[in-house]
Order: C-alpha cells, then structure tokens, then sequence
C-alpha cells in the first residue's frame, strides 16, 4: 500500500502540495493527472525520496521495490536484450554468485529462490517485451549505441517492466511510442502483477489501463474510481455544482455588503450593519476546481485548390537509390483527414517526406496542385528551435513587416502568453515549444498540414484543443499519432503503411487495435428468434380487453366529476349536514383510488397489444 499522509512542499517558494492525502491499495492501476507544472513529476521524486518532504509522510510496504524509467540509456556496447536482463538486478546477482559459491546450503537457497522468480524464463520474458515495444529478434542483439536517444528510452521502459517492481512509477510512457507500441503498453499495463501509477495525457491509455484516476489540483491530491471517461464525467458534475453554489453565495454577499453600504453610518442601524459584516467575513469563499480554459489553437484557414492537391501514379520513394516504398498510386483532396498506420521502420516517416517534398520520388509521378502551400510538425523540430531566442523572436523572423502587437496576437492564439512570448525557448516546457513549432508550421495557411506526433508535451486540455482547431481547419491533415482518442476524433480515412507499399485500410480503428494485439473480432451477437405472431383471436381479445379497461376509465373519471361537482357546493358544508360530508368525501376517496388502478390497467392493456402488433 502507498499512503500519502497531510504532505507539505514547496519548490522555490511556490507551494505544490499543501494538506495532500491518498492512499493506494496495493495491485491498483492508478492514472495520475493534472495541469502541466502543477507537481505531478515532482511527487513521483518525494515517493522515492530523492527529495525530503517539509511536512507529512509518505509511506509504503516494508521491503517493496520502487522502479520507474531512468532519463535515458547510455549508448553501451551491451547488447539491448543483456540491457534489460541486467535490470532485475537480484536475478544478476545471483547468477553471479552461483558461479562462485561452494556452500551447498547457499547453493540451494540460491537455486530456489531463481526457481521462486522464473529466472530461467528471463531472456524469453525481456525478448517478448522489446519485441511489444518494437525491436525486432535482429535489434534485441545490437548494442545500445547503435539507436537513438528516444529509442534508448524504449529500453529503458522495457527493463523496468522486466524487473516488475511492487510500485511502478511512469511518466508519461507513450511519448516515445509509436500507435502499435502504445497499445501493446495499454495491454500490459493492465495485466501488470502489481502497482502502476502513470503520469499521462494519453486518454485511451487511462481508459483502458487503469482502475482508478488520482487528480491533482489546488495543491491536493483526489482519487477517484473508475477510468478517466468516468472521472470526467464526475469532474464536470462536481464543478457545475461548485460555480452554482458560488454564484448563490455571490450573490447573499452581494445583498449583505449593500446592508452594509446603506446604513452602517446610520446610529439606527448600526448594529445590523455590523453584524452583516461578520457574517460576510465569516463566509467560506467556494472556489470553482482549478479548470484551465481550453487553450485553443487557431490555425488560418487556407484558400481551396482544385482537387486533388496530391496525386501520385506508381511512385516510389526511398534514400540513395534504394526503394522504400514502391508502386504508390495515392490521391489527396484538400477536405482529406488521413491517419497514417504501421509499424516503425515500415515508412511513414519516409511517405510524410515524400509528401512534404523532402525526398523526391525516385519513380512514378508525384503531381502537386501548383499553388499548395504544406506545413509539417515533428517531434525533431523541437530541438530546432533557437534555444537563445524567445518566440516573438521566432515568429519576427518569418514576419519581419508586421507590429509588435500583431506578433503577439499570433502567439496568443497559440496559447503562448505574454510572459512566455518574452522567454527564451531553452526555458520552455515541450509543450510551449510544441505550441511554438505548430504556429510556425501553420503561420502561411497550409492546404496540408503533416502533424509527425503532434501531442506529445501536450496536457489533456491541450490535446482537446488541437481536436477541436482540427476539426474546424479547412485544410487537409496527415497524422502520424500514438494518441488513438485523436485519430479517432480526427482521421475519416485510415492508410497502413507495410511491406514496402501504402493501401486504404478498410477496417476502423478498434479493428487495427485487435490487429495488432492479435484479438479475435468479436463474434456477431445471435440474433433473437422473432416472437410468433399473434392469431386473429388473441389479438381480438387483447383489443377487447382495452376497450374494457377504457371504458372502466370513462364510467369512473364521469362519477368523479360528479363527486367533485357536489362536494364544491357551500351548502355542503352547513353545520347540520357535516356526516353527510363526510361521507361524499370518502365516496370521493374511494372513486380517485379506483380511477388511478383503472387507468394503470387499461395502460398494461394498451402495452400488451401493441407488443402484439395490434
């Protein structure tokens, strides 16, 4: 169990957690979400201890293992598959001493504890989860260095998923995922032994792997059950009744404060006034849950071309010669919203070059609307902003003619604020830069826009925006995302990219998941058999029993009218006639009661024939 009791931290002086508690069963699969800076990072460290609390306590079981994802992987010599055997250290250890020790007590006190952890399953276990991330059985006996830096991180994923830790701590596992390695982790998270807390804005991720949301806001920690759809849900509920109670609280201080301005000079009333102002300064204030406001994109619609923009007629396209892809016979019209599918290495990354003329084809024909203007984001462009230059220098040098003030409405539309407009990109987040690179992708109208990743860094908000500035651009977009809820919401097109060609995928998106998970499609529920139909006389004596009931209603409601008619006339109510009274009353009772069972019956009847066809 991991409890989080009454905890206090400070980071510069800024409060982060201030009263924060939770506990977390053990074996729960727990996202962990909140604003971006809010401290979600930095209460993974506090539960590690590599920082000391200035209040409260954070607890777990005696002897449980923490693990999480180191930065990144050096670029050794070892091999990818002895890199992840290597971090479940214990089994290490003790191959390591099994090939010195003489005792033979020791000997097989260690031989069964490699049984008790399945030592001898471990290559093909830590084979099977680089194979899930994405490394083929060749790459698993290539050396670290021979990969990038966002590929070292899968390693380092997959060796704290081999050494199954009691609490695993991720931060945010899927940005250095493709689609298909994504949804293999959603797999295996949810199958994990043991506890999982993930920092993460992936929401088909905190759909499908978790059992729990623990949320972070106003400096104290929430846990709610329930995936994140069902945490939204609540969330929504719980601040429509927050604003409600504060707009009526609002408004009692509102009517108190203007007692108040009347006659607190008045002696008469002065002690009312007085009173008045107690009761406000007595008033808890109702704050509404921090919500940040939909940071929307405002991308600039293009001008429309004549369809299509793109056309391609047997092309090929690859580097130094070598084919890629090859026999691409391809169309895209400017209306077009297009998900590209497949595995890494297959050549996505290669047709979003082709198709943003970074490569040309090496043959075929590759036609383009002679006006198109393309805008492209990926994750690389990052790292090619100017480090030592704030985004208002950015954006000055594509528009050296436009103001100051204009500039800045540019970046504001962005969600790139006053502050954050006047400092140098080497000190914002990812996901400001992120927002700096899309608005420098976008700044000519593009007709196509290629959005290589285009979430990562980005909180869930943020995510919700960009769906909706997609949704309202009048351009075509080519996305290449691990994120599903955003192909889902975005993409009414589907390519798959494999063996060396790209094709309409004519499945849907949960079709692709089971693909790849390799999920049987569900089986077609069997269809009911169809009731027989009803004889002519059954249904003669269903009608004839309405028509009873109906005429029951009628007999009944007339007398009623009746009753009631003589129960309104004054002499009723004489002094001598008060038994007669009373007896109409409960007459009048007897009627209203039986009316109300009539008419329940003649509505069973009524159903009864028209399930009958009648």
């Amino acid at each position: 169990m991991l409890r989080i009791d009454d905890i206090r931290f400070a980071i510069e002086g800024r409060p982060l957690f201030d009263g924060a508690s939770a506990i977390i069963p053990d074996g729960h699969k727990v996202g962990f979400v909140g604003r971006n800076g809010t401290g979600k990072t930095t209460l993974f460290r506090l539960i590690r201890g590599e920082l000391a609390l200035e209040a409260g306590t954070i607890t777990i079981n005696r002897g449980a293992r923490i693990g999480g994802v180191a930065q990144e992987v050096p670029g050794s010599e070892v091999s990818l598959l002895d890199t992840v055997l290597e971090a479940d250290t214990e089994r290490a250890a003790l191959l390591a001493e099994a090939e010195t020790a003489t005792d033979p007590t020791r000997v097989a006190d260690i031989q069964t504890r490699l049984a008790d952890i399945d030592a001898w399953s471990a290559e093909a276990r830590a084979s099977t989860i680089l194979k899930g991330l994405g490394f083929s059985q060749a790459e698993q006996a290539m050396p670290c260095s021979a990969f990038s830096g966002g590929w070292r991180m899968r390693v380092a994923l997959a060796g704290v998923l081999f050494s199954a830790p009691d609490l695993l701590l991720l931060d945010e596992p899927t940005n250095y995922l493709d689609l298909e390695g994504a949804v293999w982790l959603e797999s295996y998270l949810a199958r994990y032994p043991h506890t999982v807390i993930t920092i993460s804005h992936d929401r088909g991720l905190l759909n499908r792997s978790v059992t729990s949301i623990l949320h972070l806001e106003d400096r104290k920690l929430s846990l709610y059950q329930g995936r994140y759809d069902t945490f939204a849900e609540t969330r929504a509920a719980r601040l429509a009744v927050a604003q409600a109670e504060a707009k009526k609280q609002e408004a009692r201080r509102a009517h108190l404060q203007s007692f108040v301005d009347r006659f607190r000079y008045k002696a008469s009333k002065a002690v009312q006034a007085q009173s008045r102002l107690k009761m406000i300064a007595k008033m808890q204030p109702i704050t509404s849950p921090q919500e940040a406001a939909l940071k929307k994109f405002s991308f600039p619609d293009p001008e429309e071309l004549s369809p299509p923009i793109i056309n391609m007629e047997s092309a090929s396209v690859g580097y130094d010669g070598a084919a890629v892809l090859s026999r691409l016979s391809l169309r895209i019209d400017q209306d077009d919203r297009i998900a590209l599918l497949g595995q890494n290495g297959e050549g996505k990354s290669t047709l979003s070059k082709l198709l943003v003329g970074k490569l040309d084809a090496l043959g075929g024909r590759v036609t383009r609307a002679r006006k198109l203007r393309i805008g492209y984001f990926a994750q690389h462009q990052l790292d090619e902003l100017h480090a030592d230059e704030t985004p208002l220098d950015h954006i000055r040098r594509e528009r050296p003619e436009e103001t100051p003030a204009k500039l800045r409405a540019r970046l504001a539309g962005f969600g790139i604020g006053a502050d954050q407009a006047d400092t140098v990109a080497g000190k914002l987040s990812g996901g400001q830069k992120a927002r700096l690179s899309l608005l420098l992708a976008t700044l000519d109208a593009p007709h196509l826009l290629i959005l290589d990743e285009p979430t990562n860094h980005l909180d869930m908000e943020s995510r919700e925006g960009l769906i909706e500035a997609l949704a309202a651009y009048t351009g075509a977009v080519v996305l290449v995302s691990h994120d599903m809820h955003l192909l889902g919401h975005v993409a009414d097109r589907l390519w798959l990219v494999k063996g060396g060609r790209v094709a309409p995928y004519e499945g849907d998106l949960e079709e692709y998941r089971r693909l790849l998970l390799d999920q049987p499609a569900p089986k077609p529920e069997k269809a009911k058999p169809k009731p027989e139909k009803p004889s002519r006389a059954t249904l003669a004596e269903l009608r004839q029993e309405v028509s009873t009931a109906e005429a029951r209603v009628e007999k009944l409601t007339d007398i009623r009218e009746k009753l009631a008619e003589k129960l309104a006339d004054p002499a009723m109510y004489d002094a001598d006639r008060v038994a007669e009274t009373e007896g109409w009353q409960k007459k009048f009772a007897e009627v209203e009661d039986g009316l109300e069972r009539a008419e329940a019956l003649w509505m069973k009847a009524l159903e009864r024939l028209e399930a009958a066809g009648g």
